[in-house]
């Protein structure tokens, strides 16, 4: 028998994969400036879910039974306002004939329609009208299901903050009447880079959460690997740097079972059973890799995903080719000098030239002086310099700035070690 908790993941593990699809579609039928009609309709199908499925059996296909529903809901609001006429164009016409609204609106749910709808919606959330700093927090709101609370946290400002950020995007997608057409040339090109940096903005929050009890979110991962999948299939929007970034999703996410222990823990690069990385997503990671070759194009996903590919590609962390890994973070931080890729280029230098190099290349980097990576790869350093007193400081100022339970305990470990 199904218990209530039972019922409330499965709620929660469906609307994580199929709200934006229901969103998009439903969205492509009504028009995108009855976007909040679309979130009512999907957000009743929720309820009603929650409501049958406590009193009754869950049914044997749970998401199409979602999508059942959220079609015949939007069938009952067409036919209930035949005189508004604020819907899309190409299905006003339907209002007129009972006979094929019905059938029409149904194949709208086939699972090529639901992707050319979550694309025409992905393209949509990254129109230009739509101010620079509303569109991801937008675009992870409405098609990858994150709270303004988890958004917030990937963005390190408040939740209010984020929830004004995505009122302003649907006030002008409301007030311009923002369509779903999806761009061509130029436009099409500017608007993939948003989308893609959206992707990979919901792939980290997935790999590395800033959720205090879950390190790792395997949901939040599969949705931008879906998502970027369908980028990558489609030839308009197929650019290498797609293909790159797929690359490095599916490299990172063969590591996921590996990252934490039996007990949670969470288990370092350096201590992976490497037999247990998934060599069915590696080897989808170096075709992805290869297909990003052609034409040519460099892009940070292209260095990100050859440095995940190098790392996949080593016997062992001792045997990993460190010196190409440092070169690749020379030259991405040239394109990205920001203070997380010099912080990762120290630690390759750690082992690609020596730890005093590290040490030297950390002391130089700034904006991370809140941050416990920073802390924690100092006392990493100086531990295996074995000068214990150094690292356990570095250990203990780390510890005081995670919230996290996981690396909290991870932290402990190694200061009772020094």
């Amino acid at each position: 028998m199904n218990t209530q908790h039972d019922i409330s993941r499965l709620i929660d593990h469906l609307f994580r994969h199929e709200s934006g699809k229901m969103i998009a579609v439903l969205s492509r039928l009504l028009g995108l400036q009855n976007l909040s009609a679309a979130e009512d309709i999907v957000q009743d199908t929720l309820l009603q879910a929650m409501n049958s499925w406590s009193y009754g059996k869950i049914p044997d296909q749970p998401a199409a039974w979602l999508h059942r529903v959220a079609r015949n809901k939007a069938i009952d609001l067409l036919r209930r306002e035949k005189r508004f006429r604020q819907i899309s164009p190409e299905y006003a016409k339907l209002l007129e004939s009972e006979w094929t609204l019905a059938p029409t609106v149904q194949q709208l749910f086939l699972d090529n329609e639901i992707k050319d709808s979550q694309l025409q919606m992905i393209f949509a959330a990254c129109h230009p009208s739509i101010p620079a700093e509303s569109r991801i927090p937008f675009t992870l709101k409405t098609l990858c299901g994150l709270s303004a609370a988890e958004i917030s946290r990937a963005f390190l400002c408040a939740e209010e903050t984020i929830s004004k950020r995505i009122y302003r995007a649907k006030e002008k997608i409301r007030s311009e009447a923002i369509g779903l057409d999806i761009p061509e040339g130029n436009d099409i090109a500017e608007r993939v880079d948003v989308v893609l940096k959206t992707l990979y903005l919901l792939f980290n929050e997935g790999y590395n959460s800033s959720h205090p009890d879950l390190l790792i979110r395997t949901d939040l991962c599969e949705e931008a690997i879906r998502l970027c999948d369908i980028l990558a299939k489609h030839p308009l929007t197929n650019f290498p740097r797609t293909h790159a970034l797929l690359s490095l999703f599916y490299f990172q996410s063969s590591r996921l079972s590996c990252r934490l222990d039996s007990n949670g823990a969470i288990v370092l690069l350096t201590n992976q059973d490497r037999t247990r990385w998934d060599r069915s997503l590696i080897q989808k990671g170096f075709e992805q890799l290869e297909m990003a070759a052609e034409p040519f194009e460099v892009s940070p996903y292209h260095l990100e995903a050859g440095i995940a590919s190098l790392h996949a590609a080593a016997p062992s962390f001792e045997r990993t080719d460190w010196k190409s890994i440092y070169h690749l973070y020379q030259i991405l931080y040239q394109l990205q000098p920001n203070p997380f890729v010099a912080l990762n280029k120290a630690i390759a230098s750690a082992y690609a030239i020596s730890h005093e190099n590290a040490l030297d290349e950390l002391n130089r980097i700034e904006g991370l002086e809140k941050h416990h990576l920073y802390f924690a790869t100092i006392g990493e350093i100086f531990f295996e310099m074995q000068q214990k007193q150094k690292a356990r400081e570095s250990f203990q100022k780390a510890l005081h700035l995670t919230s996290s339970a996981a690396e909290q305990k991870l932290l402990e470990d190694k200061i009772s070690r020094c």
